[in-house]
């Protein structure tokens, strides 16, 4: 059964179905202009699917064939609900983008479908990036997950509509009190533990009292790809959860999956807890193109599912209705089958319409602040922030210290700034660091979430689409791990999907790195960060020294404000409540509050020495600056050590001056050898020619150990002076 004769067999099998119905026979449980809608709907995210799979048969055209047939009573559910609502979809909810499109006059969610298949730049959501159901007008929130990354997404939204926020402008939201947030998924990925956890952190939060106002649409078409979902299992693992209400409906009734939805969304809106609807569908021309459904279904199977197509049952409302006869609506379909293949193959051949020509244009709407011309409007705001610190604390701080000043003037400044993790509101933080700002500022702006790394970074992520400027805190680089592809997948795709119209503001603070006197082992002392500089679009801010760690932290929160940007701020823990650099300097290592703007990408060098450049970055600094003064004060030698300070964009401009200034370079990097952050200074530096000696240190390639054994594999102040003098 190759794929033209499958796509066929199923559109046949409903004309011949519809032709054979008569009012007579069947009681009308719709209105008949809402079964007509309906219908419309329906048919047209059918036909964009049929298109799809006709055009790469019979044309060789278009990229994506993953569609939505048999989930079209989806449809249902976006017109029983508000077009206000946002919603997250499943990338089989093309029937809701039809039925939410049909809600707002002058909508093309055909045009908008088949410019997003075939990657033309006139895609309003995705400008030909992607295929995704995403549209700011209709207020759906373009996605791409296909393991439900995006529920604590979802989730974190919810809860940012439905807390009682008196301090926050309810102007500067983007969503109104009384929304209710969609996010629909498949029976299949209900499995992956990013489910799972959004869930249970929905669950957990109405326990607590909280609103959580989501309707989680579980789209059941009893399939992952080939591999069959349980019979029952989504009712048997959804449908005692404690707070959660619940229902269940079978897509090929249409009338019941408008009314299930409706009542459940009324009871979401006015308990304020979440809900699940089990949404029970089929599945036609199987998983994508590619995908022989024969290999792994009987033909019973296949036969038996032509019985439940959603089209069927909703054409006999809309034949019952008395809206047309039934040759009538199979007339009209054939038609709009037609006008949609035309379309289809005039959108390919029009000279004005192309895909993406450039790597810049491709790339486009991940360019962060520093390579905007953005710069002034983010180093203003920053300076605010800047000024508000040191007028409260004019006496010298420690990098913990200077963290907590830094936060508080954003709090102060700026009304949709929440800071917030595991611990960080009444105990303030493990280290500290948040000490005495929830007392200050109150438990709606500082406060503890669940100890879970996808419900933090969820929470950012819906927070920051709702108005606010998240700071949540990873407690430690180790715990980012488990949950990073809330940043890799979510967070850095949202604006190169959306085309920059929607971006995740936030600042994530991580407490990170090694150096704690071999104290909590590799959980406490993780030294890897290649997993966030591998990700587009995000900058990763990495201060050594207070004076550092306060301009480089308003610059972040002022980025995320102005531009929408996702920072990761990476916090030395050993260097928190640090004061020394020398034992005989008491205060070295400390500064009061600077008012000095730090532009994303730049380094600090110092000293002015000329036998040599060492490049470095968080302890990196403070092991550099003692090793500099034992090679000056015992072998003679004057060495420049320069802070990178950022890690993402690296200051490719300032270490390449620096390094030319001596002719001899030495990278100091307490990160891991391979995939440490040493290897792309190294590639930047002979990228642009540089010619003079190079060599770096680093930690080994081994998880630290827990006591003193942890010394043994990472950078010390004795193999400093060692590469220096060998260098």
């Amino acid at each position: 059964m190759n794929l033209p004769e499958d796509l066929d067999r199923i559109e046949q099998a409903l004309l011949d179905a519809i032709g054979q119905l008569h009012p007579d026979f069947i009681a009308p449980r719709l209105n008949p202009a809402l079964a007509a809608e309906l219908f419309e709907a329906q048919v047209g995210s059918r036909l964009v699917d049929h298109t799809a799979r006709w055009l790469r048969s019979n044309h060789g055209v278009g990229y994506y064939t993953i569609g939505s047939a048999g989930h079209e009573s989806n449809a249902a559910v976006a017109m029983a609900l508000r077009p206000s609502d946002p919603a997250l979809l499943h990338y089989r909810s093309g029937g809701f983008y039809f039925g939410r499109a049909s809600q707002l006059p002058g909508q093309d969610p055909a045009g908008d479908v088949l410019r997003g298949m075939l990657a033309l730049t006139s895609d309003q959501i995705a400008g030909g990036r992607h295929k995704v159901f995403g549209n700011k007008a209709l207020n759906i929130v373009p996605q791409t997950s296909t393991i439900s990354s995006h529920l604590p997404r979802a989730v974190g939204l919810a809860l940012s509509i439905g807390s009682e926020i008196d301090w926050f402008d309810q102007d500067e939201a983007a969503y109104p009190e009384d929304s209710l947030v969609i996010c629909s998924l498949g029976d299949a990925s209900l499995n992956h533990s990013t489910a799972q956890g959004a869930i249970n952190w929905a669950c957990n939060a109405g326990h607590r009292g909280e609103r959580v106002p989501i309707l989680f649409v579980v789209e059941d078409n009893g399939l992952g790809i080939s591999v069959p979902t349980p019979d029952g299992w989504v009712a048997a693992s959804t449908a005692s959860r404690l707070n959660l209400e619940w229902a269940s409906v079978d897509g090929a009734q249409p009338g019941d999956v408008y009314e299930t939805t409706s009542e459940l969304a009324e009871t979401i809106r006015d308990q304020g807890l979440p809900g699940l609807l089990h949404l029970r569908t089929v599945r036609f021309l199987g998983h994508a193109g590619t995908d022989v459904e024969s290999a792994y279904r009987s033909p019973s199977e296949l036969r038996d599912d032509l019985a439940r197509d959603p089209l069927l049952a909703t054409a006999s409302e809309v034949v019952a209705g008395g809206v047309c006869g039934a040759d009538e609506l199979v007339a009209w379909y054939l038609e709009q089958r037609a006008e949609m293949r035309t379309r289809a193959l005039d959108l390919h051949h029009d000279p004005n319409e192309c895909e993406l020509a450039t790597a810049k244009q491709v790339a486009e709407p991940l360019d962060t602040p520093d390579q905007l011309d953005g710069n002034q409007v983010v180093e203003a705001l920053a300076v605010q922030l800047m000024e508000t610190a040191a007028a409260a604390s004019p006496e010298p701080l420690t990098l913990a210290q200077t963290i907590n000043a830094t936060l508080a003037a954003a709090l102060d400044r700026l009304n949709n700034v929440v800071v917030f993790g595991e611990d960080v509101g009444r105990k303030g933080g493990v280290y500290g660091v948040t000490r005495g700002l929830q007392s200050r500022f109150g438990e709606g702006r500082v406060f503890d979430t669940i100890l879970d790394e996808q419900s933090v970074l969820g929470m950012a992520l819906g927070s920051g689409l709702n108005g606010f400027v998240p700071i949540p805190e990873i407690q430690y680089l180790a715990y980012l791990h488990n949950a990073a592809d809330q940043l890799r997948g979510e967070a850095a795709t949202l604006p190169f999907f959306s085309n920059g119209q929607y971006r995740n503001p936030m600042v994530v603070r991580i407490a990170a790195y090694a150096y704690q006197r071999g104290f909590g082992g590799h959980f406490h002392n993780d030294n890897s960060v290649a997993a966030l500089r591998d990700i587009p679009g995000i900058v990763i801010a990495s201060p050594s020294h207070p004076s550092d760690a306060g301009p480089m932290l308003a610059t972040c929160i002022a980025a995320a404000a102005t531009h929408g940007s996702v920072s990761a701020f990476l916090e030395p823990i050993a260097r928190y409540h640090t004061n020394e650099l020398f034992e005989e300097d008491d205060g070295r290592w400390t500064s009061p509050p600077v008012v000095q703007p730090i532009s994303i990408g730049s380094a600090r060098t110092h000293g002015r020495g000329t036998d040599g450049t060492i490049l470095t970055w968080g302890n990196g600094l403070y092991l550099s600056l003692r090793a500099s003064r034992r090679l000056n004060r015992d072998h003679g030698q004057n060495w420049r050590v320069v802070d990178l300070r950022w890690l993402a964009p690296l200051p490719i401009h300032d270490m390449i001056r620096e390094a030319e200034a001596t002719g001899k370079v030495l990278v100091v990097d307490e990160t891991r050898r391979s995939g440490g952050v040493s290897e792309a200074i190294m590639a930047e530096l002979i990228d642009a020619g540089f010619l003079g000696g190079l060599r770096r240190i680093t930690a080994d390639d081994c998880f630290i150990p827990l006591g003193a054994a942890a010394e043994l594999v990472l950078v010390d102040e004795d193999r400093i002076v060692q590469a220096a003098l060998g260098a």
